[in-house]
């Protein structure tokens, strides 16, 4: 199952009912990443750009787009960034394939 990383930045509201309310979010985001076939590995909240950091498995890009779609449509979130990632095998097998005369840049 691929690997996904997912930094979300709080909005305005969704800050407010954490202050007002504080709760559990790993909770509910793990349901939900499991309703979509998924499970959460890691949960974090963070400083800087983005409120909460999440690595999830997640079935296909699909599943992780319904998860972002879910969040934004909340409410809660101002933006939700999805990374996929590669584990180190798959990397060298992309590496692999990338070899010379693959692509010509333009002249």
């Amino acid at each position: 199952m691929p690997f996904y990383l997912i930094q979300a930045d709080y909005s305005t509201e969704g800050t407010k009912s954490l202050a007002g309310h504080p709760q559990h979010r790993e909770e509910a985001l793990g349901k939900a990443i499991a309703s979509l076939g998924g499970r959460m590995l890691h949960f974090f909240y963070s400083f800087g750009d983005y409120d909460a950091v999440v690595l999830a498995e997640l079935p296909d890009n699909q599943a992780a787009a319904a998860l972002s779609l879910a969040s934004d449509s909340a409410g809660a979130t101002r933006k939700v960034h999805t990374t996929v990632l590669l584990s180190v095998a798959e990397a060298m097998d992309a590496m692999a394939r990338a070899r010379p005369g693959t692509y010509t840049p333009p002249v």
